[in-house]
C-alpha cells in the first residue's frame, strides 16, 4: 500500500515564495493547506486547498495544524513598520509553530534570512554559525533575528530556519526582479561594484523547502547532514557568486540607464552552501538564467 501523501500548511501561499512552496509541494505528491487573508487569492492547484484568516489566530493556528504533518512559513511584512513586523513575525509565527507542535506535526520549516548574519565589509565568508548582527541594526534584521530565536525556544518541535539571500524570481510582488529595479529607474543607482550579491533563485529555495517539509532530507545527528530532531537548525541557501557589477548592471543596462560605481570598503565575501549541499539539495538555476530571465522582464513592452 502507497504511503498517504503528506499534509502541509504553507502560510503566505500567494506571495513569491509562498506560491512557488505550494506548486513544488504538489508536484511531489502533497496535500497543500494555503493559507492566505484574502478569499481566491491562493494559487489554484491540484492538491492544494485554500484557507483564508490570520495564521496568528490561536484558533485558526489549531483548525489548520490539526493532522497536518509540516509546515512552511514564509510571511514577514518586510517595509512595514517595526511594530507591524514584530506583530506578525516575532509574536504571530510562535503561536502557529506552538499549534503545530501540540498537533503533533514533524517539521516546522521557517524562511528566515540571510540578512541576519553580519555581512560588513572584511567579515569573510558567512556559514550558519557566523556571527549574526546584533540588535539595532535595523527593523528587519532585528525582527528577522527575534523570530528565529522565538522560535528555538519553542520545544518538542523539530523546526529548520531557512536562511536565502537575495531571491530572484518574476512576480508583482519580488523584491529583486520588480521593486528594486523600480528604485533603480527612480535614480537609485550606487553600489561598489565588487561587493557580494548573494542570491538564490525562487524556484531552488522552494524545492528545498519543499523536500525539508515532505522529509525527502531526513533528520540526523550532524546537522551538516540534516534537522536535527526535536531541535532547531539553521541552513543557508544560496545560488552562484555574484556581485553588484552582476546585478546593478544588468537591472541598468536592461532599463537604458547608467549605474553609479563606487569604491566604499564592501563584504565581498561568500554564502557558505556545505550545509545544504550536504542535505542532498543544489542550486539548478545558474546566474546567466537568473539575469536574463531578470533582464527579459524588464524589456520594454512592444
Amino acid at each position: 500500500m502507497a504511503a498517504p501523501s503528506p499534509v502541509v500548511v504553507v502560510t503566505g501561499a500567494n506571495g513569491l515564495v509562498g506560491a512557488a512552496v505550494c506548486r513544488a509541494l504538489t508536484e511531489r505528491g502533497a496535500q497543500v493547506r494555503a493559507v492566505v487573508r484574502r478569499a481566491g487569492s491562493a494559487p489554484a492547484l491540484d492538491g492544494a486547498t485554500e484557507v483564508v484568516g490570520d495564521f496568528a489566530d490561536e484558533e485558526l493556528a489549531r483548525a489548520v495544524t490539526r493532522g497536518a504533518d509540516a509546515v512552511v512559513t514564509t510571511v514577514h511584512p518586510m517595509g512595514s513598520p517595526r511594530e507591524v513586523q514584530h506583530r506578525v513575525a516575532v509574536e504571530g509565527t510562535p503561536v502557529l509553530a506552538r499549534a503545530a507542535r501540540d498537533a503533533g506535526v514533524a517539521r516546522l520549516v521557517h524562511v528566515s534570512t540571510a540578512g541576519v548574519y553580519d555581512r560588513s565589509a572584511g567579515a569573510g565568508d558567512v556559514a550558519e554559525g557566523s556571527p549574526l548582527l546584533p540588535d539595532g541594526s535595523g527593523d528587519y534584521p532585528d525582527t528577522k533575528n527575534a523570530t528565529d530565536a522565538a522560535l528555538a525556544r519553542i520545544e518538542g518541535l523539530t523546526t529548520v530556519l531557512v536562511r536565502p539571500p537575495a531571491i530572484t524570481g518574476p512576480g508583482e510582488t519580488s523584491v529583486w526582479n520588480t521593486l528594486r529595479p523600480q528604485e533603480v529607474r527612480d535614480g537609485e543607482r550606487r553600489a561598489n561594484p565588487a561587493k557580494t550579491w548573494a542570491w538564490v533563485h525562487v524556484d531552488d529555495l522552494a524545492a528545498f523547502l519543499a523536500d525539508v517539509a515532505t522529509g525527502a532530507v531526513a533528520t540526523a545527528d550532524d546537522p551538516q547532514r540534516g534537522p536535527v530532531a526535536g531541535g532547531t537548525t539553521p541552513v543557508i541557501v544560496a545560488g552562484e557568486p555574484a556581485t553588484w557589477r552582476d546585478y546593478l548592471g544588468t537591472v541598468a543596462g536592461a532599463l537604458g540607464v547608467e549605474p553609479e560605481w563606487t569604491d566604499e570598503p564592501v563584504w565581498t565575501g561568500r554564502m557558505r552552501t556545505d550545509r545544504a549541499r550536504g542535505w542532498g539539495w543544489a542550486a539548478r538555476v545558474g546566474l546567466a538564467q537568473a539575469l536574463d530571465e531578470l533582464r527579459r522582464g524588464l524589456a520594454p513592452r512592444g
